[in-house]
């Protein structure tokens, strides 16, 4: 009778409300009746009453907290998905599964020694078990359990088996670089030979030839960091990553731009975990206006942030602290739509300001030299600035709702975007229209990253989700599970193997793209990572936080101990913190690394603060 009135308030309750298909089902499910069991245990439909569910979870949830602590994070695993099906009134036919880890046993040996076969149903029919032999996994390795995949995981699997070509471009500038280091080692060499068997004649013009070895010193030391120590053991990491062939055509180098690399190159500071490197913060005060975002270009000269007023705004850090001129300014929206107003024509406006975008800027983005900008907006468009002409260049629209991310590639020209439309697109500027369109994510693309060698980009997304793709075909090549959240940021090593990613609960994830293995999960932070960036040589890896924090991790370490065993698929290292910089109240929004090591940060002062 007890059973009667339960199912009469059901249908009732599910009446009031209108679930009437729900309704319907219950009504079906009264007369049907499944084989629920995974050892011949057959159960009537009618014996399932809520009661039995509420108790049967109740005595597997107290089993699992008190069973032992190595096997007990398994067993846990299982209490969510039971949970949510003991409110699923579906209970279907099941698969017997064999039964390979210990910890697998225990649960069936338990189930079916107290006859709880409400759950061995649900267990049987709800739940797809993968046991493999070995020792039991770290608690820390639950991240892979849950991902919002979208597809089986067969299909997955079988994305995931594409082989990744990751590593530098053939004649990039670092390998040009390693070439005049070694060349500038074989004339040194050379140079002993010839001293050694001229010796006699060395004797007589002693002081013009010590003037020779000086000059051949001085010129390999503009070729040493501000350590002491030879760039070429900065750059190891870098020369040790296998050369490909570029999938696109890319633009040509100037000889300008080249040099100007090369002589960051000489200068650089060299990282690691006992050299930190030095930071230069960038705090927006006064934001009433709603900033966005911010971006800060390569060599730290040039900040842009994006707001909420449509506005993009781009300071010029060699002017900041300069007198204003006393000529009338404009007000911010006199200027007509592509037009811009600077500090040194306005008088009181310390910046420049571009104006154009019909709704909030969510994206600003420098090209590798400075001379360019991107911002995309929740107008579905994304503009082209010229930092030179500080003026609009093209306007491209290929996205049917905001475009919350654009970054342009290493070499410039071509750039990415990520959009509300579930798509990430890839785009030339040379050309209006779209080049390739990348899509199967399930939710908003939040974010994209080149790679290195520009041949892929990698997207996360509110999935939850990480994937490769492949810019010459548009294809997903790999696709990375494990965040519990939306994932906002990613960063990609400088040697082209390892990509880093943070979500929204604060958890930093670094993945061997070699591999597809992730390497060091982490919580690092209490709030959402907004930015990540590697140093560049690729030893320390920064993230910046809505909870007020700059993080330092010891990604050397992490990567080392990696390549001694890369047979361990799922290595249980953990990134090291090496030091955490806190603001006073302001998040970050933005991290770079400077050609020359030096680390920059944006962010905007809460209000109130």
């Amino acid at each position: 009778m007890e059973d009667e009135e339960m199912e009469r308030k059901v249908q009732q309750y599910l009446h009031r409300k209108g679930f009437r298909l729900a309704e319907l089902a219950l009504q079906e499910e009264r007369n049907r009746h499944s084989t629920t069991s995974l050892s011949d245990v057959s159960l009537s439909r009618s014996d399932n009453d809520p009661a039995r569910y509420h108790d049967g979870y109740n005595k597997l949830r107290t089993w699992a907290y008190s069973s032992l602590d190595q096997y007990k994070h398994e067993l846990l695993r299982i209490l969510y998905p039971v949970f949510i099906h003991c409110f699923m009134d579906l209970v279907s036919e099941g698969h017997t599964l064999e039964a390979t880890m210990y910890s697998y046993e225990l649960l069936l040996q338990y189930l079916q020694k107290t006859q709880a076969l409400v759950m061995l149903g649900i267990i049987n029919e709800r739940i797809i078990f993968e046991v493999s032999a070995g020792q039991p996994s770290l608690i820390s390795d639950d991240a892979d359990a849950v991902a919002l995949v979208g597809t089986s995981k067969d299909l997955a699997k079988q994305i995931n088996q594409k082989e990744v070509h990751w590593g530098l471009l053939e004649d990039s500038v670092e390998e040009r670089m390693e070439k005049a280091l070694s060349d500038s080692d074989k004339t040194e060499a050379d140079s002993k030979d010839a001293d050694a068997e001229d010796n006699n004649k060395k004797k007589s013009s002693e002081g013009g030839k010590q003037g020779g070895s000086l000059t051949k010193k001085l010129k390999k030391d503009k070729l040493v960091g501000a350590t002491g120590k030879n760039t070429k053991s900065e750059t190891s990491m870098i020369s040790a990553a296998p050369r490909v062939k570029p999938e696109l055509t890319l633009p040509a180098m100037p000889v300008e731009v080249e040099q100007s690399m090369l002589d960051d190159l000489r200068n650089r500071v060299q990282l690691n975990n006992l050299a930190l490197p030095s930071v230069s913060f960038y705090t927006f005060l006064n934001t009433h206006n709603g900033l966005n975002c911010s971006s800060i270009s390569n060599d730290g000269s040039l900040v842009v942030g994006g707001f909420s007023d449509s506005s993009v705004k781009v300071w010029d850090m060699a002017k900041i602290g300069q007198p204003a001129k006393t000529s009338t300014s404009q007000g911010e929206n006199g200027s007509s739509q592509g037009e811009h107003l600077s500090s040194t024509s306005e008088g009181k406006r310390p910046y420049t300001l571009f104006q154009g975008h019909s709704g909030p800027v969510y994206s600003a983005a420098f090209s590798p030299f400075g001379d360019f900008l991107l911002s995309s907006s929740s107008d579905s468009t994304i503009w082209l600035w010229s930092t030179k002409l500080n003026a609009n260049l093209v306007c491209y629209k290929g996205h049917n709702y905001p475009v919350w991310d654009v970054q342009f590639s290493p070499v410039g020209h071509y750039f990415a975007s990520a959009s509300h439309d579930r798509t990430a697109q890839i785009w030339s500027m040379d050309k209006i229209q779209l080049l390739r369109i990348m899509a199967g994510h399930l939710a908003d693309v939040d974010c994209v990253q080149w790679h290195v060698n520009c041949n892929y980009i990698a997207t996360s997304s509110s999935d939850k989700t990480v994937r490769l793709w492949d810019v010459q075909t548009g294809e997903c090549i790999w696709m990375f599970i494990g965040h519990r959240s939306m994932v906002l940021s990613l960063a990609m090593s400088p040697d082209g193997r390892y990509m880093a990613s943070g979500d929204e609960d604060g958890t930093i994830m670094m993945w061997d793209l070699s591999t597809g293995c992730c390497v060091s999960p982490l919580a690092g932070h209490n709030s959402c990572v907004w930015s990540l960036a590697f140093s560049c040589e690729g030893a320390l890896l920064a993230s910046g936080s809505a909870d007020c924090t700059v993080k330092l991790w010891d990604a050397a370490s992490s990567t080392k101990a990696l390549k001694m065993d890369d047979t361990q698929a799922g290595s249980t290292n953990r990134l090291r913190l090496l030091k955490a910089l806190p603001t006073k109240s302001t998040p970050v929004y933005n991290l770079r690394f400077s050609r020359r090591n030096l680390l920059f940060a944006t962010g905007a002062l809460s209000l109130g603060s």
